[in-house]
């Protein structure tokens, strides 16, 4: 079995997947202990083919394929669901944060030496709006949870299996960042946050933040989440 197991999902990553693999080669290539899950989360570009040629030349590369993309929770929970390691996680696509990240993420999720266990990263190099942005929703739910909950969406998300086993109907679109994060303090899981260079993204748009038309739908999608997910907390 693996020891480390980091899930990636791809939607329409096309054009940065050459990068992206480049980049886990070295970072991975060498290492011992880890598997790299690739997620064809649904993709209507050339992504599949990629993946596949990826997966054929580097052995700590597998791939999970879900035909029809539900959202990008769902896909990185098919990857979950398919990981064969002890310790957890998941990063983005995207390039915007290095995926090599990931290795000092396990190796401070190992020191916790604790039973439940979770590390995710904190961004700096962002455009002020987006970080306005991300501060508005970090007091929304921190206030509402009454536990302190910043920068929900930073990758990457590490954790330990035993915490992941605990999870319950877990969202499928990008509130799953929030319910994670929230579960850990929750359930009083050991907490770490290191600090991640957020890189202006080299190809394609990003899937939401595209306009302030396309985040207030988020903020709606959220917050609906948050105060449906609070009351199951009651």
């Amino acid at each position: 079995m693996s020891t480390f197991s980091l899930v990636i999902p791809c939607y329409n990553e096309a054009l940065t997947l050459p990068a992206l693999i480049d980049r886990l080669c070295a970072c991975f290539a060498n290492t011992q202990g880890y598997e790299i899950v690739l997620v064809n989360n649904g993709s209507t570009d050339n992504s599949a083919e990629a993946l596949s040629q990826a997966a054929a030349e580097h052995p700590f590369i597998r791939i999970v394929d879900v035909p029809v993309n539900q959202g990008y929770g769902w896909g990185i929970l098919q990857g979950l669901a398919a990981a064969k390691g002890d310790y957890l996680g998941w990063t983005h696509a995207d390039m915007q944060t290095d995926p090599g990240d990931a290795i000092e993420a396990f190796a401070k999720l190992r020191l916790q030496n604790a039973p439940l266990t979770f590390v995710k990263g904190r961004r700096y190099g962002r455009p002020l709006a987006d970080v306005l942005f991300t501060v508005g929703m970090s007091c929304f739910d921190s206030a509402l949870f009454g536990m302190p909950l910043w920068d929900i969406n930073a990758q990457p998300t590490v954790f330990s299996r035993a915490f992941y086993n605990m999870w319950q109907d877990p969202p499928k679109d990008f509130a799953l960042d929030l319910y994670v994060y929230a579960m850990a303090r929750k359930a009083g899981a050991r907490i770490a946050r290191f600090p991640v260079l957020f890189a202006k993204r080299q190809h394609g748009t990003s899937h939401w933040n595209i306009n302030w038309k396309a985040k207030l739908k988020f903020i709606k999608r959220t917050i609906d989440f948050s105060f449906a997910l609070k009351r199951t907390w009651k």
